[in-house]
């Protein structure tokens, strides 16, 4: 199974604190984590093991959008920051739509990543 992670800049520190808590999970269930290249970043310094894509802004969300398409990712958790401006927002929603199209599940905050999880 593979899970892409991405967080806006604002809750990049909360996605790395959740990813945290449940990475004994993951490594357990063999679950492989790719990122968005800064989401990533912030993921290996915290000691975690992802495969990292490009940036969001850089390409990122569409390199994920692509495994997606492709068969290659099984969830999205995606924390977003609902209150802030992004240039790369047409992606994001390329990305959100191809999950709906793709019928594949999507957590766009911490409550809805906890419920995935759950189901792991």
């Amino acid at each position: 199974m593979t899970i892409a992670i991405i967080a806006h800049d604002g809750k990049k520190a909360e996605m790395v604190a959740f990813i945290k808590d449940h990475a004994p999970l993951f490594r357990q269930k063999n679950i492989d984590l790719i990122a968005t290249g800064t989401t990533g970043s912030h993921l290996e310094r915290a000691g975690l093991e992802v495969n990292r894509m490009e940036s969001g802004p850089m390409g990122g969300d569409a390199q994920i959008a692509s495994r997606l398409v492709e068969g290659n990712v099984d969830m999205v958790i995606f924390f977003r920051d609902p209150l802030g401006k992004h240039p790369h927002e047409v992606d994001v929603n390329m990305l959100m739509r191809l999950c709906d199209v793709h019928n594949i599940p999507l957590a766009t905050n911490h409550a809805a990543a906890m419920r995935f999880v759950k189901t792991l």
